[in-house]
Formats: structure tokens, C-alpha cells, sequence
């Protein structure tokens, strides 16, 4: 079993994982010939499916096992993670590689970054006392006015090199353990089954919809401060209704015992297009079309805990090329957050292969509350 790559992407790399890290601090990893997987299951809270190809965060990529397709299966701490490609950010470059330390499994992580070494003071004092001795040895020795090579103002003279900052490569190493799973281990793992959408809809840019999630909440635990008891403990996990139309709308609302707030993007919203090749029913029967025909006033509506759903936007800090949400009234939100590649343009949706609903894409499955 074998596994290294260099690091093509860091940036994206550690954004997503500082995302998943807020979700969980385990995560099940698999590395294949072409895809790598990163699942983050909870013991409560929202549950991640990222799916990325192979070159979008790694080059030089070489992997081998006795599985089909050369699959590995990793249990990775991303705390550690976090930490390592933090610290590679500003690094000419980075690997990676599975190997053991004492018989343990890690993933060791080699940093090469340039440093500059400053000259002592003792070197540049040095270095100034002999040029100003051999500036006075050449002053004496052409004092003769006829001769031409006597004009020293006509001649700069500089110091040594010695005094100048020098690059050096500094190389670090860091050892993340993890565990390497049986085949066996991972076949019951599977991704959670949804019911066809009521409504899907082209998100807002994340941060926005989270600053405005964030106000809401900690809103609901300042004014429950001062009320009854009862309240106080409900507003320790305050709960949002997000709804959306098959007409562009979208909904954020807190309804407590003295608020009901709400925040509306009011038609303004992206409902794609499905494919009817693969839909499981005829386009004419699906529900979003049922939702469509409806009108504008028909909503689906989930309700999800403030402090999760805050955890789960934190993935808007990736630079996603868009981000589809799919509501099965009262029961799920599927968020599907597609990765933006850094070696692309990304002018519009469909442009490039950010507009390509390939791999590259991160799932969130968050259950709705029931009231």
C-alpha cells in the first residue's frame, strides 16, 4: 500500500478542511485512481460528503493497494490537518505520503519554505572597517594630481556580499496518525436517502446568508436571557425556518416567544433546470413541478438548529463556483456546494469547468426539526 502526492492546492485544501473541521473532528477519507472523498458523520448535527477529483488539490499523484482502483481508506484527524496545511500556506512547495513511525500509520507532511538569514553585527562592522582601511590604502597610494586613477569620487565603492540577507531552505516535517480501514469497515457507510426535492434553488453567497443566520441567533439567546427559565434552556440551541419557492424566493425566520423575525430574498433567486434523463419520474409528476404550478405562496419549509447551521455555512469561506439547495418539506436540506478549481476561470455559471456538475463538490445532508 502506497500513497504520495504533492500539493497543488493548498489554499482550497485547507479551507475545506477548517470547514469540515467545525462539523467533526474525525473524518473518513478515500483515495482512489481518480476521486478523493472526505465524509464527516456526527454523532449529531449535519452530516458532509465532499467529492473532489484528483487534480484539483493534488499533482504528481501516485497511489497503489490491492483494492480495486488502488482505494485506500483513512481515519484522518483534522485537527491535525488543519494545523499542518496552515502552516504550508506559504510554502514553495509540500508533499504528502503514508508511511509508519514505531509501527503507527501517518500521514507525513514535508513543507520546503525559504527563510533569509540578517548578518550579524560583528560580520558588517567587520566588513565596513576593512572597506574604510582599503579606501584609505587607495587614497594614499594615487596622490599624484596627473595621475587619472586619483579621482576616487569617480569610483563607488560598495561592500562585500557577505553582508547581504541570504535564502536558505528551511524543510519541515509533520506526522498526522491515522487508521487504515478494512474494506469491510467502510462498505456500511453510506450516504443518507432523500426523497425527491419539493424545491431547488441557487443559494445566495454563503457568508451572506451566515452573518445574517448568526444575527439571528445570537439574537434569540440575548433576549432569552432575561426570560423564564424554560425559555432560557430552548434558547441555548435556538432554531431557524428556512423556506424557499420554486419561484426564486428564499426565507430565513426566528420565531421565539417575543420575536418573529424574517429575512426574504423575494424572487430574486435561480431555480435550475432539472434533467429529466435522470430523474426517477417523468418531469411532468416530479415534485418541484407540482411546487412550480402551485405559485409563488407555496413554500417548502425545514427548520434546522442556529449553531449548526452556522457550522455548516462555514464552507462558504471556499470559493464555490455556485451552491444548489434542495428542500424535501419538513424533512431534509440538501446543500450541494460546488468547488471552484484554481487553475480556472470562472466568468459565469457554466463557464469553464466550474460550471460542470462533475466531482468536485461538497454535500451537506441537514435534517429538519420537527415542532
Amino acid at each position: 500500500m502506497r500513497f504520495k502526492t504533492e500539493l497543488r492546492n493548498i489554499r482550497t485544501f485547507s479551507k475545506l478542511v477548517a470547514a469540515l473541521n467545525t462539523l467533526e473532528k474525525i473524518a473518513w477519507v478515500r483515495l482512489d485512481d481518480d476521486t478523493v472523498r472526505f465524509t464527516v458523520i456526527p454523532d449529531t448535527g449535519s452530516q458532509v460528503w465532499a467529492s473532489l477529483s484528483v487534480d484539483t488539490i493534488f499533482d504528481s499523484y501516485h497511489i497503489q493497494s490491492n483494492e480495486a482502483n488502488n482505494t485506500i481508506n483513512l481515519e484522518l484527524p483534522l485537527g491535525p490537518l488543519q494545523r499542518a496545511l496552515k502552516s504550508a500556506l506559504n510554502s514553495n512547495h509540500a508533499s504528502l505520503r503514508l508511511t509508519k513511525r514505531d509501527g503507527i500509520p501517518m500521514l507525513s507532511m514535508t513543507i520546503h519554505t525559504m527563510t533569509k538569514d540578517a548578518p550579524s553585527a560583528a560580520r558588517r562592522n567587520k566588513n565596513n572597517s576593512n572597506n574604510n582601511n582599503n579606501n584609505d590604502d587607495q587614497m594614499g597610494s594615487y596622490n599624484d594630481d596627473n595621475d587619472p586613477f586619483s579621482e576616487n569620487s569617480l569610483y563607488q565603492q560598495e561592500s562585500l556580499e557577505l553582508t547581504m540577507k541570504r535564502e536558505r531552505e528551511k524543510v519541515i516535517t509533520q506526522d498526522i496518525p491515522v487508521r487504515v480501514l478494512h474494506p469491510d469497515t467502510v462498505e456500511t457507510i453510506m450516504q443518507p436517502k432523500v426523497r425527491e426535492p419539493d424545491v431547488h434553488i441557487m443559494f445566495p453567497p454563503l457568508l451572506q446568508v451566515k452573518a445574517i443566520s448568526d444575527r439571528f441567533t445570537k439574537l434569540a439567546i440575548t433576549t432569552a436571557a432575561s426570560s423564564s427559565s424554560s425559555s432560557r434552556r430552548e434558547a441555548q440551541n435556538p432554531k431557524l425556518e428556512l423556506s424557499a419557492t420554486m419561484h426564486g424566493s428564499l426565507r430565513l425566520r426566528l420565531i421565539a416567544d417575543t420575536l418573529d423575525i424574517t429575512s426574504v430574498w423575494d424572487s430574486c433567486l435561480e431555480n435550475p433546470e432539472l434533467d429529466p434523463a435522470v430523474l426517477p419520474v417523468p418531469i411532468e409528476e416530479h415534485p418541484s413541478t407540482k411546487y412550480r404550478e402551485a405559485g409563488p405562496d407555496k413554500w417548502a419549509t425545514v427548520r434546522v438548529d442556529g449553531k449548526d447551521w452556522s457550522r455548516v455555512l462555514s464552507v462558504g469561506r471556499l470559493e464555490a463556483s455556485r451552491v444548489i439547495a434542495c428542500f424535501t418539506h419538513e424533512h431534509a436540506l440538501i446543500l450541494y456546494v460546488y468547488v471552484r478549481r484554481a487553475d480556472d476561470d470562472y466568468p459565469g455559471v457554466g463557464a469553464g469547468r466550474g460550471g460542470d456538475d462533475g466531482d468536485d463538490v461538497v454535500t451537506y445532508y441537514v435534517s429538519s426539526i420537527n415542532t
